[in-house]
């Protein structure tokens, strides 16, 4: 496949880990992984700045993404939210490191598409309308256990 992103990087998103790979002429070790918190997250910054990086795939695991990808944006990265599903087809791939390479290897050749990411306000909207339609569905759950209660 040809290359149409040659400055392209892969992020396997987890809730302890990063797994971060890089076109492998970048650095002696073209798969790393990070720690979660700021200082490591800072520290994913200034190596993919080191290597050359401009564009950069993650998954959308959980909620696990967003500060990562709040602090890529911050610093002028190009980032696709891309769906775990969309890229994991592929048998084989049982590592976080492995997977980072095939998320880096796709994004390189151009065969990711990033997901709808809303604004802020909309965003907020969707977060309030969320929380509601769980607070309506626990009162009716606890309606129920009351009315069970009473018999």
């Amino acid at each position: 496949m040809p290359v149409v992103n040659p400055n392209a990087a892969g992020i396997d998103i987890g809730d302890t880990i990063h797994a971060v790979a890089v076109p492998k002429d970048r650095d002696q070790q073209s798969v790393r992984v990070f720690g979660t918190m700021s200082c490591d997250l800072k520290e994913i910054v200034d190596w993919l700045e080191k290597c050359g990086i401009d564009t950069i795939a993650m998954e959308s695991t959980g909620v696990y993404w967003k500060p990562l990808f709040n602090y890529l944006i911050l610093y002028g990265f190009d980032v696709y939210l891309v769906n775990a599903q969309h890229v994991r087809n592929v048998t084989g791939r049982k590592t976080d490191q492995s997977d980072a390479e095939w998320l880096q290897q796709l994004h390189s050749c151009g065969l990711v598409k990033s997901s709808y990411l809303p604004e802020n306000e909309q965003e907020t909207l969707r977060t309030l309308v969320r929380h509601r339609r769980t607070l309506t569905e626990e009162s009716s759950r606890f309606v129920l256990r009351m009315q069970k209660a009473w018999r």
